[in-house]
């Protein structure tokens, strides 16, 4: 049976990176998304839908994103799904959260936030080059052994 899981997502930052360390020295990095859907409804209603995505970055790529990304800044997010489930430990019930692995992301804007920020430079910058070089073992499982201080 063929199996394909690939996610793109663009969408803003909820809030700045959590960057953490592994004791290991691998870089975490959790982010959060809300990514938008506007539609015109039959009686011609203007709608919008926002969906919350949870990503975690490893290695390198969640340093960058650590050193350079803010809250409310865009992102183009690229990676795979993947299912946590864990028992609550106040209620004992079973949990579940569907998130993101990032595997390569792309900046949207140059995060000058419409300054202008030295040179004399009116017209935009271009986007920053993609940071899209694959972790160095994308199809291997996320750190879970070790001890994330999250």
């Amino acid at each position: 049976m063929a199996s394909f899981n690939k996610v793109i997502l663009i969408g803003n930052l909820t809030r700045d990176p959590e960057l953490r360390y592994t004791s290991k020295g691998t870089a975490i990095a959790k982010i959060a998304l809300a990514v938008n859907r506007n539609w015109t409804s039959e009686t011609g209603e203007k709608k919008e839908e926002v969906t919350f995505v949870d990503v975690d970055a490893f290695g390198k790529q969640a340093e960058v994103i650590g050193q350079y990304l803010k809250k409310g800044r865009p992102i183009m997010v690229e990676g795979r799904l993947k299912l946590d489930q864990w028992d609550d430990k106040q209620t004992g019930q079973k949990r579940s959260r569907l998130g993101v692995v990032l595997e390569q992301f792309q900046f949207i804007d140059s995060g000058r936030g419409g300054e202008n920020q030295g040179g004399g430079e009116s017209a935009p910058r271009p986007a920053r080059p993609a940071a899209t070089a694959p972790a160095k073992d994308a199809d291997a499982p996320a750190p879970e052994d070790e001890d994330v201080p999250f």
